[in-house]
């Protein structure tokens, strides 16, 4: 189906990064959707699907970072449009008059999101570590490039859409809604025994490996307070979280007076993509309507077995400097490990909290500060996880 006759969306050229990822994905579903121009692409490496990419925009840069042994053949087939490195990745998120997706998982998409706004751009955001790990970094590169910075994380997209034309000083506090993932109502014991497996079959959401197991272990939402501290200038103190399994509530907002407002919508990533990129226009989309008959929305506090995660990110966020990319980074090397099957579930945060206790805390100055409190993280949490 097309979209409406007339309705089409008028917005600057796409730029997809991470083009080959859930994020980018459900992006160039919206691009098609929505007949958008792409104009550039990029991911981590080559593959059937960035080629497929590639043809069907064949006016598209492309920039894969890490090409390996197939850099020659990519090379014969895309020309002059592929380029490879990290570098490239961030020349493309400089385009001028741009809307960057920035869809990357990882601290490796900080430079790319510096770089966009610093270029002037729209950055539609979804690559979480650009704000956890170098959360004053990007808001310098914001207010110094005079780009846009636009959540597409369904929690704080929910929230950017309630306080548009609200005096945000008239925020009491923000209540991020959490789906508690596949082990909401298990026991620390019955925890003990879980698999990768298990932790990536996500009730309502599709998403990533990493996201996932975060969202069980509810360190994804400890990283989503500190993305809603940056992006919304609210202190730890007023950023709340709540257990909603049904995932249909996306987050709330109190305001000084004692109302309450809140985004309702599927789980549907492409709704907070298409606004991301179409703001402060809404275009038709193709998912369907909410259904309200038959519908019981409920809310509950995080599991005790939970908090722990939940705690080290406000603990994280309040410490600043480098602290939240040393939360980000020993999360990472932890779920890759659990994914791997050398450490247990329940072992993900007990590596982050050792790794938080023994890397120091240094300010954030540049991106070179960043990375290396990155590196330094990564290194202690391997240890920690060597130690076991």
């Amino acid at each position: 189906m097309d979209p409406v006759s007339g309705d089409r969306a008028v917005v600057s050229e796409l730029v997809v990064l991470g083009a080959t990822g859930s994020i980018g994905t459900q992006t160039l579903e919206v691009a098609r959707w929505l007949d958008l121009p792409v104009v550039s692409v990029a991911s981590r490496s080559p593959s059937r699907a960035l080629l497929k990419i590639a043809d069907e925009w064949p006016d598209a840069s492309v920039a894969i970072v890490e090409p390996g042994p197939a850099r020659s053949d990519i090379a014969a087939k895309l020309g002059a449009r592929v380029a490879f490195g990290e570098e490239a990745v961030r020349v493309l998120a400089m385009r001028p008059g741009s809307t960057v997706v920035n869809g990357i998982v990882g601290v490796a998409g900080l430079a790319p999101s510096v770089a966009a706004l610093e270029a002037g751009n729209r950055l539609a955001l979804a690559n979480k570590e650009s704000l956890v790990a170098g959360g004053p970094i990007l808001l310098t590169a914001l207010a110094d490039g005079g780009g846009e910075l636009i959540p597409i994380d369904s929690e704080h997209s929910a929230i950017w859409q309630m306080l548009v034309g609200e005096d945000r000083s008239r925020v009491r506090r923000i209540v991020l809604t959490a789906s508690g993932g596949p082990f909401r109502a298990c026991t620390a014991e019955e925890l003990k025994c879980v698999t990768p497996e298990e932790a990536l079959d996500h009730p309502t959401w599709s998403m990533g490996p990493r996201v996932t197991v975060d969202s069980a272990t509810l360190m994804n939402k400890a990283f989503e307070v500190i993305e809603a501290h940056y992006l919304f200038g609210v202190p730890y103190d007023a950023i709340d979280v709540v257990v909603h399994p049904q995932s249909v509530v996306h987050s709330m907002v109190e305001f000084v007076d004692g109302a309450v407002t809140a985004e309702l919508g599927e789980p549907d990533m492409r709704i907070p993509i298409q606004y991301a990129i179409t703001y402060p226009e809404r275009h038709p989309a193709p998912g369907p309507s909410l259904q309200f008959d038959g519908v019981g929305l409920t809310f509950e506090e995080p599991s005790a077995v939970t908090l722990h995660a939940l705690r080290l990110g406000y603990e994280a966020g309040r410490a600043g400097g480098s602290v939240p990319a040393v939360l980000n980074a020993a999360d990472e090397v932890g779920v890759a490990a659990f994914l791997e099957h050398r450490i247990d579930f329940l072992d993900i945060v007990d590596v982050v909290a050792s790794t938080l206790d023994a890397v120091p805390r240094t300010d954030l100055v540049t991106l070179d500060d960043v990375f290396t409190a990155d590196e330094e993280a990564r290194r202690v949490a391997v240890e920690v996880i060597g130690s076991r």
